[in-house]
């Protein structure tokens, strides 16, 4: 296939934004879409390469993979090898045996499943996951090892089935992808069946005869080839990590990559930008620059707590190594392997790469059996009873009578948040002797009419279920906590005061008699808890209390307070019973203890709280309303 400099520029074009975000430049807000871009790259050259070997007779499917082979694990192995030993001495033990189950992901080729189980690309946490940028490497293999397979089985159909069968895959793919942007955003982000349509596009381009370029004028392929940057460079800088993300928006990136890719010709202007030698050489090191950007900030950022962006000395350093690094890795790991000046034949590359596979994977696995970890979720599950309190999905709505108390003192309602209130709620009230009952879901606010496509479809349904329950049982008190400005519920400010605001006048309207609190948002940490024990910890011997530097909201605090007042609804600020003041700056709870006795944890991760610190919680802020109620 002749080579295309300007393909070369395009890969640049995606890797920077990439690389930009992960390093904290939040003008970069979109460059997440650079993985799109790179998607649809490689479905155009794949499926071209495929086409070519096939028709002229020379396609053999291992001889495929070795050349797979040969471009990904290479560079790919030495990466992680490298990383074995900083996360051994740097990582705590619950994210080193965290690192240890990427090991093997990575090596499986399943590290998109795995990070899916395990956070949200877009949370604070997964920044500090060294391999988690390998994702879109698994999505890529994946591909790789089932499209091949696909275009033999149905090449003796003909070209026109077998794009019309590709149409089909492409659509289901797109379809579940922007339903699942809305409802089931972290497997949409990360899986091949919401991602394959990306690599589709590509393929489409493939199949579009490079010769039909002579079709359009070379004004139109100036201007189509244009609109293709200016697609990409939009969504660099107007997506962030609210957007839905991967359905009908990542069409816009994509979209503008088939544009260059058809029609960055000669004597465009969009061919001369991205045929730059600047351009091309970062294109040239785009892999091994993508490879290794994220472990290098992902351990600054484990060490530091703060990210190269915030320091421009450290991030002239920090990008001064990756370029080196990256040179060094694609001059010395990449091309003499790809060119079979080391590994000739396949044979032993197939030892050489099943030897260091299977010593990573050995790695990883005894790394995950071997290292301890304090199972913090785990505990928290029980207490919170998850699955039959706090649901996780609608189906489990019949489980909840497990809930139910048998009188009408106390109705808990809201998110996973509220579920953590619930542990400290269900003490006290066994402490006052009356009823408790709790009806939570993941994900859902007690809110009454979200926008339709909200991120959990049965939210509403769930909700108007628990509001006629109150309205039923007349409750003495009800209770309403949530994450109120999780970004995952994806509310403006506007929608979310008017849509609280409504809740609270239908409640108030139907419950005339009842007393109605409404909880505030608790502080939440940057990381999680446990990686901010490294950082800013203020000991109070007074109280056993520890503090640290929590993220609050006292504006949002301060509108929402507002908008329950005037619906004669009671407001508890979380801040003025968990933060306090220290040399005049505000740090807030995080655990419990002092130099005599062991340290205990208040929160389970970056937002929940503890079993500790939901009894703390509601010891301070509710135990004595309450009490005189």
């Amino acid at each position: 296939m002749k080579h295309r400099p300007e393909i070369d520029g395009l890969r640049a074009i995606a890797v920077v934004p990439v690389i930009l975000l992960h390093a904290g430049f939040e003008l970069f807000s979109g460059g997440f879409v650079g993985v799109d871009i790179f998607f649809v790259i490689s479905g155009y050259l794949i499926t071209s390469i495929l086409i070519q070997n096939m028709n002229e007779g020379r396609f053999r499917l291992l001889e495929f993979y070795d050349r797979r082979a040969r471009r990904i694990l290479p560079a790919l192995f030495f990466l992680t090898l490298t990383c074995v030993p900083f996360a051994w001495l740097w990582l705590l033990p619950f994210d080193k045996k965290d690192f240890a189950a990427s090991l093997v992901a990575v090596t499986t080729f399943s590290s998109n499943i795995l990070f899916w189980q395990q956070s949200d690309y877009f949370a604070t946490s997964a920044a500090l996951k060294p391999l988690l940028h390998t994702w879109s490497l698994a999505v890529e293999e994946q591909y790789y090892l089932l499209f091949p397979i696909f275009l033999m089985l149905t090449r003796g159909l003909g070209q026109r089935r077998v794009i019309l069968l590709i149409a089909i895959v492409f659509a289901i793919s797109l379809s579940i992808a922007q339903w699942g942007a809305y409802y089931k955003p972290t497997p949409a982000f990360y899986l091949l069946p919401t991602r394959s349509w990306e690599l589709l596009l590509g393929s489409f381009v493939a199949y579009y005869p490079l010769e039909r370029k002579d079709h359009f004028t070379k004004r139109a392929q100036n201007v189509l080839s244009g609109i293709g940057l200016l697609l990409i460079t939009y969504s660099i800088f107007a997506y962030d990590s609210t957007t839905p993300f991967p359905g009908a928006y990542a069409l816009v990136p994509t979209i503008g990559t088939v544009l260059l890719i058809l029609f960055a010709h000669k004597g465009t202007l969009a061919k001369t930008a991205l045929s730059n030698k600047a351009l091309v050489g970062i294109g040239l090191v785009s892999y091994s620059a993508y490879l290794w950007h994220h472990p290098i900030f992902a351990f600054y950022l484990y060490r530091t707590g703060s990210t190269i962006s915030n320091n421009s000395l450290v991030s002239m350093t920090a990008f001064t190594a990756l370029a080196f690094i990256s040179y060094m890795s694609w001059r010395f790991i990449e091309r003499p392997i790809r060119r079979r000046a080391i590994l000739k034949g396949n044979r032993s590359l197939c030892l050489a790469f099943g030897a260091i596979g299977s010593i990573v994977i050995g790695m990883g696995a005894y790394g995950y059996v071997s290292i301890r970890s304090f199972d913090n979720f785990k505990d928290w599950a029980i207490d919170v009873r998850l699955h039959e309190c706090l649901l996780q999905e609608e189906t489990e709505v019949e489980h909840a009578l497990i809930c139910y108390s048998d009188n009408t003192d106390i109705l808990l309602w809201g998110d996973s948040h509220a579920a953590s209130l619930s542990i400290g709620l269900r003490e006290l009230s066994r402490k006052l002797d009356v009823g408790f009952t709790q009806l939570t879901q993941a994900g859902c606010p007690p809110i009454l009419g979200l926008p339709l496509l909200f991120n959990r479809k049965g939210c509403n349904d769930l909700n108007e279920e628990i509001f006629a329950r109150a309205t039923r049982e007349q409750y003495d008190l009800i209770i309403l906590h949530a994450s109120w400005t999780h970004p995952d519920y994806r509310l403006t400010d506007t929608q979310l005061d008017e849509l609280f605001g409504n809740t609270l006048k239908e409640i108030r309207a139907m419950l005339p008699d009842s007393r109605i609190i409404v909880v505030g948002n608790v502080p939440v940490w940057q990381r999680s808890v446990f990686q901010e024990l490294r950082f800013g910890i203020t000991l109070n011997g007074d109280n056993g209390v520890i503090y640290g530097d929590a993220i609050t909201s006292p504006e949002v605090e301060k509108r929402l307070s507002g908008i329950s007042l005037e619906n004669d609804v009671e407001y508890v600020d979380t801040n003025g019973y968990l933060c306090t003041m220290f040399d005049a700056k505000q740090k807030c709870m995080i655990g419990f203890g002092n130099k005599d006795t062991e340290f205990q944890l208040g929160y389970i991760d970056a937002a929940h709280m503890s079993r500790l610190g939901s009894i703390y919680l509601v010891d301070s802020a509710l135990s004595e309303r309450l009490e005189n109620d």
